[in-house]
């Protein structure tokens, strides 16, 4: 379905989520340039004003892309593309910002919106509440300038619709998985390696693709060897576990990733290369596929841990 500008939350969610507290706060007036020229200084004026004319989209707002959307807002964006079809349940809770007792049932598209439009009411959204597909891809990346990713890391077919579409648009496309206690940034950039040739998602198998998927990630694993019981990690049946600390994490890098790509300066790390940062161990380590899961190292990482799995 085409995407529809949002006001506000549908009425029986406004009142769910919660009003100002105080009269004080009903009435104070929003200043754009007040409630971020704290930017001033790591940004010029003048690239706050750009980024207040920019539009990203992110599709999925769980755990990392609720994220996402509030910190690219207190950064000053000032336009988005919103897709997220699901509602918050209690398994939400452990990393989902807009997961609480009170949003329990409620769509996180309406919760999520209002929450940013809580730190910019002048926030221009247009809003996909079905989600991202083949209908309705074109519409949700009309115009943007950046897409950054939220989806859930099993959603793999909608994944490559939309990063084939930003590489048809020549959009930049960032992507930060939360992996333990850390992050592993990728960026797909125009004339650079698209997502198809770094991870080969359709030259596998379905149940080979959660593995090749995460591989690709984080060629590095710095994650797993601390993860404290392996029977919570089932990648064939789509579970695995999370944490609130990769999550906040992965927001940081992305957002900076998103300044560094509209402000058009800093380095842009671009696969075949990434980053993993971990926190639980202190390290950050620059991944190198050349040829991406066609590279030798990486399809015979591949083949070890698919037999690790299968030993399992």
């Amino acid at each position: 379905m085409p995407g529809q500008r949002e006001g506000s939350p549908r009425p029986d969610t406004t009142a769910t989520i919660g009003s100002p507290a105080s009269a004080s706060a009903a009435t104070a007036t929003f200043d754009y340039d007040r409630a971020f020229g704290r930017n001033l200084g790591w940004v010029t004026p003048e690239e706050q004003r750009t980024l207040r004319g920019k539009r990203i989209a992110i599709a999925g707002l769980g755990g990392v892309g609720g994220l996402h959307l509030l910190t690219l807002a207190r950064l000053g964006i000032g336009r988005f593309r919103l897709a997220e079809f699901d509602r918050y349940d209690l398994a939400n809770f452990n990393r989902q910002v807009g997961a609480a007792m009170r949003t329990l049932g409620l769509p996180k598209l309406d919760v999520m919106l209002r929450m940013a439009r809580d730190i910019n009411p002048e926030l221009e959204v247009e809003t996909f509440g079905d989600g991202v597909e083949a209908s309705n891809v074109e519409a949700f990346l009309d115009g943007v300038d950046v897409f950054v990713d939220g989806l859930d890391f099993f959603a793999f077919d909608t994944r490559e619709l939309v990063f084939g579409a930003c590489r048809a648009r020549g959009i930049p496309a960032v992507t930060v998985a939360p992996l333990g206690m850390g992050a592993a940034l990728l960026n797909f950039v125009p004339g650079g390696m698209s997502f198809a040739d770094y991870c080969g998602l359709a030259q596998c198998p379905e149940s080979e693709k959660p593995l090749r998927f995460l591989l690709g990630l984080a060629p590095a694993m710095l994650h797993r060897r601390y993860l404290a019981d392996m029977s919570y990690v089932d990648l064939e049946s789509g579970r695995g576990p999370s944490t609130a600390m990769a999550c906040q994490v992965c927001a940081g890098v992305a957002a900076t990733e998103c300044l560094k790509l509209l402000l058009r300066r800093g380095d842009v790390v671009a696969a075949p290369r990434g980053i993993h940062f971990d926190a639980y161990r202190n390290k950050l380590v620059r991944t190198w596929r050349p040829w991406g899961w066609r590279n030798p190292l990486q399809r015979a990482i591949t083949a070890i841990a698919r037999r690790q799995i299968a030993r399992r």
